[in-house]
């Protein structure tokens, strides 16, 4: 990737580090950025097992880059809505798991990336917020669905209303990180998770986050269903059969 990428990707040992690089705009999302991210992940190197995502100086993502804001007839609203799903749906999906570091501003749009990681780190400075009543919006990259999944409907409605911002401690509270880490150190901690991940079996780790998600919006019958199916096909799998060979073996 050059210098001038929106979005930078490099890949060590079957990690891969995507990094959004528009620091003096705070990372803020344009339709650019977007594109270049969907084009990372459509699909991503079989080579990769897990991506760490950041962003590139003291944010990681201050939404919706509203300087390129247009004023849009409603069905162009609802198309551009529907290409943030596209993006942040082939992130979430793609089979492969996500761990995020977040700093400095999580906000609006960059919340509802941020909800597209399977695992977040926030450090020290990290703070949330969604400030759509502010702007006079609704959110329309997915956060009624990933977002409300994490906080729910009712603090989440809360967030829009009053636009108030939660702490790194209170975004842990709540469900939008699952690590906190002092200042500078969600990179390291990132990589960390990354390595002990990647060494679960590529299968294993698509079921967990291909199906949780998918299983969370079903019934319960059919969610159990499904749980059926997914632990037949990776329980029985050979490499599956050759792993618990191993700690029978070490336990013996």
């Amino acid at each position: 990737m050059t210098d001038t990428a929106l979005v930078t990707m490099d890949i060590n040992d079957g990690i891969a580090h995507v990094r959004l690089n528009r620091p003096a705009k705070h990372n803020a999302i344009n339709d650019a950025l977007l594109l270049e991210l969907e084009a990372l992940f459509n699909p991503l190197d079989d080579a990769i097992r897990v991506v760490v995502l950041t962003g590139s100086g003291d944010n990681f993502c201050a939404g919706l880059d509203l300087a390129e804001h247009q004023a849009r007839e409603p069905f162009e609203v609802v198309r551009h809505s529907q290409m943030w799903h596209r993006v942040f749906g082939k992130m979430t999906n793609a089979g492969i798991p996500i761990v995020a570091v977040l700093k400095g501003a999580v906000i609006g749009g960059g919340l509802e990336l941020a909800a597209t990681a399977h695992v977040r780190i926030a450090e020290d400075s990290a703070f949330f917020r969604l400030p759509e009543g502010r702007h006079g919006i609704f959110v329309g990259g997915g956060a009624s669905v990933r977002v409300a999944g994490v906080i729910g409907a009712g603090r989440m409605t809360e967030m829009m209303l009053t636009g108030r911002t939660l702490s790194a401690d209170e975004g842990e509270r709540v469900g939008l990180a699952h690590y906190r880490v002092a200042e500078g150190e969600g990179e390291a901690k990132a990589h960390e998770l990354a390595a002990s991940i990647a060494q679960n079996s590529p299968l294993s780790n698509w079921a967990m986050v291909s199906a949780m998600s998918r299983i969370d919006s079903m019934s319960m019958d059919d969610g159990l269903f499904t749980e059926s199916l997914v632990a037949g096909m990776t329980q029985t799998s050979p490499e599956v059969q050759a792993r618990i060979g191993q700690f029978l073996n070490r336990k013996k």
